[in-house]
Order: C-alpha cells, then sequence, then structure tokens
C-alpha cells in the first residue's frame, strides 16, 4: 500500500488495514510541509515529528511513538482483524497559528521482511542462493496466512448469510401466518356481520 494524504498540523489521521493474524508489518512515511511564500510542499519538515499509534481489533497499543519527519515503523499483528493506523504531528502550536498543512507519503509493506541489496552483494554466491531461498519461504508463510485469513472471513461471511437467510425465512413464514390469520378474522367479521344485519 502506497499512499499520500494531507491532514492538518494538530490533525490526527487513522487508516485502517485488515491484517493477518502474525504477520510482520512495516511503514515507511515522509512528512512534508506547506510553505505559504513558495505555495508548495517543502521536500522535508525539520523538527516536525510525527507520533504513530496502531491499535489491535481487540482495542490493545501495538505501537506507540514518536519519530522524525521521516521514519520507519514495524509491528507484528497477533489477532488477524482490522487494524487502526494513526498519525499525528508533535506540533506544539496553538491550533489558531497550526494553520500548516501537512502532506503524509506513507507506503506500508504487509508481511514482507526487506531484502537488504548491500549485505546480499558483499557475501558470496551461496549465501546469497541463502538469503534469497529464507526471503521466499518467509513469502511463502505470508501467503499462506492471508490464505488461511480470507478462507476464515469467508467462512464467517457465509455463516452470517446462512443466519440472515434463516432470520429472513422465518420472517416470511410469521407474516404469512398473520396474514391468514387476519383474512380469516376479516372473514368471520363481515359474516357475524351479515348475519346481525340479516343480510345471509
Amino acid at each position: 500500500l502506497a499512499l499520500y494524504f494531507h491532514m492538518g498540523e494538530r490533525e490526527e489521521k487513522c487508516i485502517i488495514e485488515d491484517i493477518p493474524s502474525d504477520t510482520l508489518v512495516v511503514g515507511n512515511y515522509k512528512v512534508q510541509r506547506w510553505d505559504i511564500h513558495k505555495h508548495d510542499f517543502l521536500e522535508s519538515a525539520p523538527g516536525l515529528g510525527m507520533f504513530v499509534t496502531v491499535t489491535s481489533p481487540t482495542g490493545e497499543v501495538l505501537l506507540s511513538k514518536l519519530y522524525g519527519p521521516q521514519g520507519t515503523f514495524s509491528f507484528t499483528s497477533y489477532v488477524s482483524g482490522e487494524h487502526i493506523i494513526c498519525f499525528q504531528s508533535n506540533s506544539t502550536r496553538f491550533a489558531v497559528t497550526a494553520g500548516s498543512k501537512l502532506r503524509i507519503h506513507l507506503d506500508i509493506r504487509v508481511g514482507e521482511h526487506f531484502l537488504d541489496e548491500s549485505a546480499i552483494q558483499a557475501k558470496d554466491k551461496v549465501n546469497e542462493v541463502n538469503v534469497r531461498l529464507e526471503h521466499l519461504i518467509e513469502q511463502i508463510h505470508h501467503v499462506t496466512r492471508e490464505q488461511d485469513y480470507e478462507r476464515e472471513r469467508e467462512e464467517k461471511f457465509r455463516k452470517t448469510s446462512e443466519e440472515t437467510n434463516g432470520n429472513i425465512l422465518w420472517w416470511a413464514i410469521v407474516q404469512t401466518l398473520i396474514l391468514i390469520s387476519v383474512g380469516i378474522w376479516q372473514i368471520k367479521s363481515l359474516r357475524d356481520f351479515f348475519i346481525s344485519k340479516k343480510l345471509v
């Protein structure tokens, strides 16, 4: 996931990532501040830090740390589900004066261990093959976890659909019984009315 978004200097912005359990998540970000004179975002925002907070689906805080104007954060998910990743600048200016707009460039990698190419080049060919093989095995494990998670979600969705269909069926039966009961009651009422008026 690679994106960028705008936020106010005192604002908090959050994104939601659906992540399988036991998965490493690595995020890289860079902050740019709007320059009112140049009418453009500056390449960097010196002195401006970013609080990064990650909350699990159960409400547990997995990460809460202050980083610089650009940085890398990582965490491991312990349960599958929607994880909330929030960003807020460490600006101490008052809300009235903190009118700067920030642009956050964000790149999130789920389940990937990045290869250090310089380290690989420094090793001999056998070690290079070993490192790349370990990386491939890790990616296979990640794909397997993703598939298991998708299967879990599909099963949960199927159960919910079946329960909903069952509820709809029972509601239809109840409605039919009510309609039949009302129909019988109306026929009986009309019959009694006609008898009382000696029309039949």
